[in-house]
């Protein structure tokens, strides 16, 4: 699971709460990148949102860990309502000059080994709309629109989903056997 996406200099883990400072900072750093007029200003007390979120039992926050610096984070639950084998993806960010370097598509496979580990089949999302990268992100990792939920008008954000590979299979080692006497 998680431990298997471990290098040298880059490891990915739970987010302790002594994290909670450093993820509502990269999420605030990410989040400007897609606001060309700047972040809404919508009341949320974004480090007790973090603290919860990264002390709820229920959920999980990823962090992806470069070098001894917070680069990358994600969260995850099932939503409300939802059955027990989707999860809802609420917050994926990579800190905004650490792109293009493939530690999203890492931070990404760690989430889907997780899902799948928890035995989720389906995953669910939200974008905005005007963030054309994490779009294109999503496209290429294979997640699509969520035909269930689609955009209303003057919708800020597109639900996306996405089918969690099961676990390959594992293929039975058979010893060989020498081919003439040998």
């Amino acid at each position: 699971m998680i431990d298997d996406h471990a290098t040298a200099d880059r490891v990915i883990r739970a987010a302790l709460p002594a994290d909670t400072e450093a993820v509502t900072a990269l999420h605030a750093r990410a989040r400007a990148t897609y606001y060309p007029d700047g972040v809404p200003a919508d009341g949320t007390d974004w480090t007790a949102a973090w603290r919860g979120a990264i002390t709820r039992p229920d959920g999980r926050v990823l962090c992806l860990v470069e070098d001894g610096r917070l680069a990358a984070l994600a969260s995850f639950r099932t939503p409300e309502g939802a059955p027990a084998d989707t999860v809802k993806l609420f917050q994926f960010h990579v800190d905004p000059g650490h792109g293009r370097r493939g530690l999203g598509t890492a931070l990404h496979a760690a989430c889907v080994d997780q899902w799948r580990a928890d035995g989720r089949r389906t995953a669910v999302l939200d974008v905005h709309v005007d963030n054309r990268r994490a779009r294109s992100f999503y496209a290429r990792l294979g997640w699509t629109p969520d035909p269930d939920h689609p955009p209303a008008d003057g919708d800020h954000h597109l639900d996306l989903r996405f089918a969690v590979p099961p676990v390959p299979p594992v293929r039975p080692v058979v010893p060989s056997v020498p081919v003439g006497g040998e």
